[in-house]
C-alpha cells in the first residue's frame, strides 16, 4: 500500500514520530512571459539511504561563502552564508538554443537595478532536489500513461545522484513517495491512479515547496508540475503559491500544460509559476508530446550556471528584483533565465 499523506494525517504522523524518537532515547554515534508583482504534502520522511547526495568532491566541490557541515544522516550539506544568494541560470542565443561554454565574466547580475558582486561561479552538473506533482483529477486518466512514462524518463536522464519525490493531486494532495532515486519505487507511485474530483494545483505547489525547503539535503531545487486543467479548489491563490515561491532559495518550476487553447486562465497561471522561477511554462497539443518536454527539461536543468552574488546589506527586508545578462564573443544575443527576484529574509532552509 502506498504511504498516502496530507495535511491533516501529517499532524498526527509528526505527533507519533516525536513520541518514538523520544522512547528510543538518543541515537548513538555514528515557454512563455508572465510578470506576477507578487510573488502544503508536507513531511519529513527520511530520504532513501541510496540518494543521499556524496559527500564534498568534484560535483559537490565547496564555493566561496559556503562551509560544510555534517547533518545527523552523516551527510555533508554546505551552509551559506546569508549574505549570499544563489541563482541557477540557463542561458540560450538567439535561436533558443542552450549556451554551455560561458564562463564567469560573461555574467553580470543586477539587485533592484544596481550591479551586485558576484561571489561564487560554478558550471557543472550537480544533483538537484526534484519534486515531480502530477494532477490525478478526473480529466487526466486517460493522459497518465504518457506523463508517467516521460516523468521515469526524465529521472533517467537526470543526474544519477538527484533526490526525487513524487506528488499526485486531485482535490487534495499526497505524497506518494518521497526523496529517491529508485526508479520502480517512482513509477509505483506515478501509478498510484485515482482520477477523481477537482484540481487543487495551487495547494499542491505550496506544500511541495514548503517540502522542498524543510527537507531536500541538495541546494538546487527544481518542480515539475503537469496538469491538463485551471486549478479550481485550492484553498490557496495563484498570487500566493507565486508569492512562496519566491522565498529566497526557493524551487524552479517547469510546468507542462494539457490544455485547450481556450483555458486561457490556466495557461497564464503556469506562466505565472515558471516565469518568476526562471522555469518554463509547456502548452502541448496533447500527451503524446510530453516525451520530448520531458527530455527537454532534463537538459535545460543539467545545463544551468551556478551563480552566487553578495546581497545589498543596506536594502532591508522585502522583495528584491533579480537581472542576470550575459555578452560573450560570437554570439548576437544572449538571453538568461533565472528568478524574477525574491524576498530576502527568507533564508534557505539547509537542513539544520
Amino acid at each position: 500500500m502506498h504511504p498516502r499523506i496530507s495535511r491533516f494525517p501529517f499532524l498526527w504522523l509528526l505527533g507519533m514520530a516525536i513520541w518514538a524518537h523520544a522512547q528510543a532515547g538518543p541515537p548513538p554515534s555514528g515557454a512563455a512571459q508572465a510578470s506576477p508583482q507578487y510573488p502544503p504534502a508536507q513531511t519529513q520522511q527520511a530520504p532513501d539511504q541510496g540518494t543521499q547526495p556524496a559527500q564534498p568532491g568534484a560535483q559537490q566541490g565547496q564555493q566561496q561563502g559556503e562551509e560544510p557541515t555534517q547533518n545527523q544522516a552523516g551527510v555533508f550539506v554546505f551552509k551559506k552564508q546569508v549574505e549570499e544568494v544563489i541563482l541557477h541560470a540557463t542561458v540560450v542565443d538567439e535561436r533558443g538554443r542552450l549556451v554551455t561554454n560561458l564562463n564567469r565574466s560573461a555574467f553580470q547580475v543586477f539587485e533592484d537595478g544596481k550591479p551586485a558582486q558576484i561571489t561564487s561561479f560554478r558550471h557543472e552538473d550537480i544533483p538537484v532536489a526534484l519534486g515531480i506533482i502530477i494532477d490525478n483529477s478526473g480529466s487526466m486518466r486517460d493522459k497518465r500513461p504518457a506523463v508517467n512514462s516521460a516523468s521515469l524518463n526524465l529521472v533517467r536522464a537526470s543526474n544519477p545522484q538527484d533526490q526525487v519525490f513524487v506528488v499526485n493531486f486531485n482535490d487534495e494532495y499526497w505524497l506518494d513517495q518521497d526523496y529517491t532515486s529508485d526508479v520502480a519505487k517512482l513509477k509505483e507511485a506515478l501509478e498510484h491512479i485515482e482520477s477523481r474530483g477537482g484540481t487543487a494545483l495551487y495547494d499542491a505547489v505550496i506544500a511541495s515547496a514548503d517540502h522542498l525547503k524543510k527537507s531536500a539535503q541538495l541546494d538546487k531545487r527544481v518542480l515539475l508540475v503537469v496538469t491538463d486543467g485551471e486549478d479550481n479548489v485550492s484553498r490557496e491563490s495563484l498570487e500566493q503559491a507565486v508569492r512562496r515561491l519566491s522565498d529566497e532559495g526557493g524551487p524552479t518550476v517547469y510546468a507542462i500544460g494539457i490544455l485547450s487553447e481556450h483555458n486561457k486562465r490556466a495557461r497564464r497561471a503556469l506562466q505565472a509559476l515558471s516565469e518568476q522561477t526562471g522555469g518554463i511554462a509547456f502548452f502541448p497539443k496533447d500527451a503524446s508530446e510530453v516525451e520530448a518536454i520531458s527530455q527537454a527539461v532534463a537538459r535545460d536543468i543539467r545545463n544551468q550556471y551556478t551563480i552566487g552574488f553578495k546581497k545589498d546589506p543596506n536594502a532591508g527586508y522585502g522583495y528584491r528584483t533579480i537581472k542576470v545578462a550575459a555578452r560573450a564573443p560570437g554570439y548576437k544575443s544572449l538571453q538568461v533565465r533565472t528568478i524574477n527576484g525574491y524576498f530576502a529574509g527568507q533564508e534557505r532552509a539547509s537542513n539544520q
